[in-house]
């Protein structure tokens, strides 16, 4: 005769839940080399500084060639000029200068979540 068929058996799985695991830190957390000033927290400071830096100028030197290209539609003939020169003034400066602006925040603000993400233990943001 055939033997009854018995469901399987469960099995409970025991253990420490994997988001609760404590690793080793894969480096040595870098806010403590930024609080002691050693010479690699002064170098992690001195790359957030330069690209802040960076972004800075980048801004500038666009706003900058904004700026100086304006003028030169004056120097179109005054047939042509008069209307656009009143548009590139009044409306086109104006977004163009925000969308600089927005460009540098976006910029600084992700240099600083590397720059965080580079300091922080990987063991504490779990």
């Amino acid at each position: 005769m055939a033997e009854p068929q018995h469901p399987p058996r469960r099995e409970t799985v025991t253990g420490v839940p994997r988001g609760t695991r404590r690793r080793p830190p894969a480096h040595a957390p870098a806010c403590s080399e930024i609080s002691e000033h050693t010479t690699l927290g002064t170098t992690y400071v001195r790359a957030l500084m330069r690209s802040q830096l960076r972004a800075g100028l980048g801004a500038l030197a666009v706003l900058a060639l904004l700026l100086v290209l304006l003028p030169l539609a004056f120097l179109l003939p005054r047939s042509t000029a008069g209307p656009l020169v009143w548009i590139a003034l009044g409306l086109a400066a104006y977004p163009a200068m925000w969308l600089i602006a927005r460009w540098y925040v976006t910029r600084a603000e992700r240099n600083e979540a590397d720059f965080t993400g580079l300091v922080t233990d990987p063991a504490d943001t779990a």
